[in-house]
Formats: structure tokens, sequence, C-alpha cells
């Protein structure tokens, strides 16, 4: 899998919102990393990178890291070794004795749900809860429709739903201003998708995708509770899903999910309904601190943890 937030596309996004990104590789690695602030200072971030084929190509990338962080005078990098030549159970131990220690939050998911898009795409249909897809083959009968766009202006069909949704469950989504920018780099290069579930042609559900040479990732999606009994969208997912297959693409990133002992996890809700799809769990190391600054990142900790316990 080639995880989107490493592909030149993440990285057009990240300059276009103004953001300095550095993009480096050698024999079995690569990484984009974005410059980022916190109370610390500059930190250097790799989400989901960097990518490398052996510990030891991980070595050299992690090497070209720091290098990158003390020229650009950083406190410490900050990385989430997704695809690194090692697997999630490994990489405690490899990534302490290499002096890293575990980031206060993870910043991207630790647990994503996969659906691979192996064989003829009614054998992904076939590992989907039955209600799936018979709601995909018979959504037509309602006068639902579905349609793909690359144009902008319709990340505003998302933006609605999202503000609906927001407004109901009481959760703050990202800024307009940010996914607008998000829509403007990624769907006229045709790296990211909006598909859009209508009903008699007036928007009910929308979900927006991001495209890598072999991964779909569904990245964000919202609908219009007045036409919640619909269901509209679990057919907009499920075409979604079709619509990767006739591009060829391999897999389908639902993206994060709860742990399966954590029954009360925020997510559970959207863990249940991303599972209804079928496919199989994927476990990453999770996010990971290398200190540059020794002084000011111990400073920076110690900050937290006394942040912490006055709350």
């Amino acid at each position: 899998m080639e995880f989107f937030l490493q592909t030149p596309a993440w990285a057009a996004v990240q300059r276009s919102l103004g953001r300095r990104v550095h993009e480096k590789s050698g024999p079995g690695w690569s990484f984009l990393a974005i410059e980022e602030k916190n109370p610390a200072g500059k930190v250097i971030y790799a989400p989901y990178g960097p990518v490398a084929d052996s510990v030891e190509a991980f070595d050299a990338a992690t090497a070209a890291l720091v290098e990158l962080a003390k020229a650009e005078h950083a406190v410490f990098v900050r990385m989430e070794p997704a695809a690194a030549g090692f697997t999630a159970s490994d990489a405690g131990p490899l990534l302490r004795a290499r002096g890293m220690r575990p980031a206060p939050v993870n910043q991207q998911p630790e647990l994503s749900w996969v659906v691979d898009l192996d064989g003829d795409f009614k054998d992904v249909l076939a590992g989907m809860k039955p209600t799936n897809r018979n709601l995909y083959r018979n959504i037509h009968k309602k006068g639902v429709t579905f349609r793909a766009s690359q144009d902008p202006a319709d990340i505003s069909v998302l933006l609605h739903f999202l503000h609906l949704t927001a407004a109901r469950n009481g959760f703050k989504p990202q800024s307009d201003e940010y996914l607008t920018q998000v829509a403007a780099s990624l769907l006229p290069s045709g790296a990211g998708t909006l598909f859009i579930a209508e009903l008699e042609g007036e928007p009910i559900a929308a979900a927006f995708a991001y495209d890598s040479a072999d991964t779909r990732v569904y990245a964000h999606a919202a609908l219009d509770d007045t036409h919640r009994k619909l269901s509209a969208g679990i057919p907009l997912l499920v075409t979604l899903m079709a619509d990767a297959k006739e591009k060829g693409l391999k897999h389908v990133d639902l993206w994060g999910v709860a742990p399966e002992d954590q029954p009360d996890h925020k997510w559970a809700g959207f863990t249940a309904f991303k599972k209804s799809f079928g496919g199989r769990e994927v476990s990453y190391p999770g996010t990971w601190d290398l200190p540059v600054n020794k002084l000011r990142y111990g400073a920076y900790q110690l900050a937290r943890k006394v942040r912490d316990k006055l709350r």
C-alpha cells in the first residue's frame, strides 16, 4: 500500500496551504516531511513516514531526517514509520533502541480498516454485510443516483453536510478554508474525487476520497439527516469502491478504527460502519518523537506533564 500522506500530491496540498515541505530519497527509502510548530519549537513531521524497504534503509532515512532537523533548527523529528521494513509489533523495542519515544498522542490513526480490491468486484461485494450489498443494488429504485466530481466548487456540498453533522453530534470539523484548499489542489489533478449521492437531483450525501498509486483513502464523508432512512452513505461508499476498482486501484483505506477491546471508544460507531464492508484491520507503529535538541525537548515533555497534572 502506498500511503497518500507520503505522495507528491499531498506535498502539493501542504505547499498550497503555505507550509514548507521537504522531500528526500535514497537507496530503498524516501520521505515527505512537513515543518510544523508546537510549544517546543519547530518540528519536522513525516506523516506515515519515512518509507523504507528494510531496517537499514529506515536507519538511513532517519539519519537524513535528523540532518534536516539540525539544518532547519528543529527541536525534534516526529515520524510514523508505517512501512519501514518492520512490523508494528516489532516497532517498540526497535524504535526505543534508536532513541525514539512515543509521542504524547498519535497524529494519524494507529489502526486502520482496509478493503482489498482483488479479484472481481462481486468478490468485494460478497465480503460485505447483505444489507450493504442490497442497498447498493437497489437504491436506484428509490430515485437515488450517484456522481463523481473533479470540480472544486462541489466541495460546498460536503461542507454543508459536515456543518449539519457537526451541529447534530457536537464535534468540530476541519475548517472550510482547509478543505476548500485541499479540494482545489487535489480535484483538478485527479488525485482526489468527490462522490455525491442525489435524490431527484438534490444532494443528500457526499464523500471525498484521496488516491495514491494503489490505494484510495475514504477521507471525509457526511450526509443530510433528513434522508437518513435511505442510508445513502452505504451505497455511496460502495460506489466509491467500485470506481476505485475500475481505476485499477488495489485497496480502499477506510481510515481509523477503534481497538476491538474498547467498545466505548469515540470511534466505535464509525468502526462498526466501516467493518460492515468487509476487509481487514491494519496496525501501524503509531507516532514517535526523536529529540534533536534534547534539552528543549525535555523541557517540552516536562511542561506537558505539569499541564496534564493541573488538569
